[in-house]
């Protein structure tokens, strides 16, 4: 049996040194989590791919879910039947007083008609991007053999080697069936680990061309159904039921069949469909008071005024922008369990970020060599290199690294051997053999203060001007956030009196934090955002890794229930939390937490429990998803600031057109200086159905998000978007206006 040996980093994935993609480009398959050019909007081949879609949307029964389309779907209907008969009886000749071309009412039908259908394209073309990256994810999903063991022993058995198996059908497994899976097979459902370590290709849902390390016991067991083991063997516990498995939950949700509208989708859906029902009264009621004055009002006129009254710009877009939310995290290899966890990630008010592997690399790295009092800084280095010659925790390496930067490459004698770490003696080290004495020569040892203290002190007493210099320096370095490892060494004169132990000084460790994120924090400040670091470090070192991160605040020396203790805290107080995590004992507080982001490399239990799934298992990406959720609530209130703002203007088009024929006097609010109330008219509805397509772009890539607090968010809206909105359809109507003119009797 061969064994995986090659290195990992803390989400298991191999490093360089470790198995390859057999993909000598390094290209990776079309699997949803890749960026692909060209998103942010929509092509001519993407319309026509939507286009059947959208008409399939005109179906009643699918529009009425969104009230304000359903009506202007309603007056379309209403508008055909009219234009139909016109053409039978001979049409109406005049409303409001004004002339009416023989063409106004089919023109007004036929572009209500386009104004759903284009808003049931904006939604299509967000739902065919999901569709592809479904397609994507459907070809992974076959029907595989698998050996299913018949009667698992888990004491007297873990390895399954001595127990009969038998082959099935993937589809034919249930719940805690047992299987045992040998390198180049595929893994025929989720589970977990249960016994054994392989390296496992998960390129068909991550993207990621790298093998992974999966082992059992620990935070990394969990695998996942479709994905292929590239060595050794293990034996999985299936932990989903058929048609339950995590690539059939993210078929479903980047198709969008599992989406259901969010709370605040719902509000906006209520507000919209409250003021559409005002305007339809208002409407009704307006004809029976117009004809005290002989000023009656056709029915086509009336219902263009109420489509373009009713917010259908933001009415039209409203489902586009939740779908192409979730879309953008599906981006980011980030895969949300609803559109209501987007949109909480929006209003997050409170980070919980873990230090290790979130603020810090995870790995303490070498940062200096600092010699003791009497001690030469060469002969320090050099011992410290040679003591982490065959050390092979990333500590060591990197302590041979620094070096190697400073000049210094001193190489292992044939004679030395190496002394591994143990628990016992916190050291590690190099013996050299005193081969003229047949004895031990020169030993070098690094390790724990106190550990390598007592070994020189086996030879004699320390120094009390070295023990000073010592104690401070160790006493800085764990003050600041760092771990010292103190160097000595012992020179043998073959087992006579004449051995003597030196310490030569210190090598500072320290937990690198990542670049750029005390930047990120700033922003995240300026978004009125509190970060907290989740630690199992004492609080002198939490304070100073805090310091140097420049996170808001920290929890030291946390326990499970203490963060979980955090999170109601700070909900207790109105905070919306979130937090990212990988273990079993993570679940709890994912579960609780507003924003859970499970990272895919962790258990079962934890991807259960959160409401987002990271494929990437970058903790860090935490940041990115509030953004992207930020992003989603400002450009969905940016649209519904445009549509309401936009509706000013219509008035100006509309109203006057409606009853100039009967009172002239209403021409001075015609400041478009409109050709004619028929022109005017279908004009106003052209751009009601235009500016949709117009704005489908934007809805799809979101507004582009910039760090600020609440109130300057509003301000840049009501500005770009109010103002924008105001002035866009006096420069639209009046364009169309102009190529209207152009048609007999307009």
């Amino acid at each position: 049996m061969s064994t995986v040996t090659s290195r990992t980093d803390k989400t298991g994935r191999h490093s360089p040194d470790g198995p390859q993609s057999d993909d000598p480009a390094g290209n990776r398959p079309p699997v949803p989590g890749n960026p692909v050019p060209g998103r942010s909007g929509f092509s001519a081949a993407q319309l026509g791919a939507a286009f059947p879609g959208a008409l399939r949307k005109l179906d009643p029964r699918i529009m009425w879910h969104t009230p304000v389309m359903f009506i202007v779907e309603a007056g379309a209907a209403l508008i055909t039947a009219i234009a139909v008969a016109e053409s039978v009886t001979g049409g109406a000749e005049t409303s409001g007083g004004s002339a009416v071309p023989g063409a106004f009412t089919w023109l007004i039908a036929g572009w209500l008609w386009a104004t759903v259908i284009f808003a049931n394209l904006a939604e299509s073309v967000a739902e065919g991007r999901g569709k592809a990256q479904a397609a994507s994810l459907r070809a992974t999903r076959t029907t595989t053999p698998a050996r299913r063991v018949t009667n698992y022993d888990a004491a007297g058995d873990p390895s399954a080697s001595r127990t009969a198996v038998e082959e099935v059908a993937s589809a034919d497994l249930v719940l805690d069936d047992v299987v045992v899976v040998t390198a180049g097979g595929i893994i025929p459902g989720d589970g977990d680990i249960i016994d054994g370590i392989a390296s496992v290709d998960e390129s068909a849902i991550t993207g990621e061309s790298a093998p992974v390390v999966r082992e059992s016991g620990g935070d990394r067991s969990a695998v996942t159904g479709g994905t292929r083991v590239l060595s050794d063997r293990i034996v999985v516990r299936i932990t989903s039921k058929p048609g339950e498995t995590f690539v059939d939950r993210m078929i479903r949700l980047v198709e969008g069949a599992a989406r259901q509208k969010t709370p605040n989708e719902i509000a906006l859906d209520i507000l919209l469909a409250t003021l559409s029902l005002i305007f339809l009264v208002v409407v009704v009621t307006l004809n029976p008071l117009a004809g005290y004055s002989g000023a009656s009002v056709s029915i086509p006129v009336l219902v263009a005024l109420l489509v373009c009254l009713i917010p259908t710009t933001i009415g039209a877009l409203l489902s586009a922008i939740g779908i192409a939310g979730m879309d953008r995290l599906v981006q980011h290899n980030v895969l949300a369990m609803s559109g209501r966890a987007v949109e909480a990630a929006g209003d997050v008010t409170t980070l919980l970020l873990d230090k290790t592997g979130t603020i810090t690399y995870g790995n303490r790295q070498a940062a200096a060599f600092i010699p003791v009092a009497g001690a030469d800084r060469d002969e320090l280095i050099r011992a410290a290199v040679l003591a982490s010659a065959e050390d092979p925790t990333p500590e060591g390496k990197s302590i041979v690294d620094l070096a190697a930067g400073m000049g210094v490459t001193p190489v292992k004698e044939a004679n030395a051997v190496s002394v591994p770490f143990t628990a016992q003696t916190r050291m590690s080290g190099l013996d050299y053999a005193d081969e003229t004495k047949g004895a031990t020569g020169t030993q070098i040892r690094k390790g724990a203060g106190s550990a390598v203290m007592d070994w020189v002190s086996e030879s004699g007493g320390i120094d009390v001007d070295v023990l000073s210099d010592l104690t401070y320096q160790v006493d800085k370095i764990s003050a600041g956030g760092g771990t010292p490892l103190v160097v000595a060494v012992r020179e043998s004169d073959g087992g006579t009196t004449g051995s003597s132990a030196r310490i030569l000084g210190v090598v500072h460790l320290k937990d690198v934090v990542k670049d750029g994120l005390k930047d990120r924090f700033a922003e995240l400040r300026r978004m009125g955002i509190r970060t907290v670091m989740i630690t199992g470090d004492n609080p002198r070192t939490a304070k100073a890794i805090a310091a140097e991160a420049g996170v808001d605040d920290f929890l030291a020396e946390a326990t499970p229930e203490d963060k979980m203790a955090l999170i109601r805290r700070e909900q207790a107080n109105g905070q919306l939390v979130a937090m990212t995590g990988d273990g079993t004992n993570d679940a709890p507080a994912l579960a609780q937490a507003d924003v859970g982001v499970a990272m895919n490399t962790g258990t079962s239990a934890a991807k259960e429990a959160g409401n987002m799934v990271d494929l990437d298992s970058d903790p860090t990406k935490l940041i990115d998803i509030v953004r992207i959720g930020k992003q989603l609530l400002i450009t969905r209130g940016a649209l519904t600031t445009f549509s309401i703002a936009n509706d000013v203007a219509k008035y100006f088009a509309i109203i006057p057109a409606m009853f100039m024929g009967v009172f002239p006097g209403l021409a001075v609010l015609n400041v478009m200086n409109l050709h004619s109330p028929a022109s005017a008219i279908l004009s106003a509805v052209i751009f009601n159905a235009l500016v949709i397509i117009a704005l489908i772009p934007l809805a799809l890539r979101g507004v582009k998000y910039r760090a600020a607090g609440a109130s300057a968010v509003l301000t840049r809206n009501l500005l770009v978007f109010g103002a924008g909105g105001v002035a866009a359809p006096f420069i639209g109507i009046k364009l169309i206006d102009l190529a209207v003119s152009l048609i007999p009797g307009f």
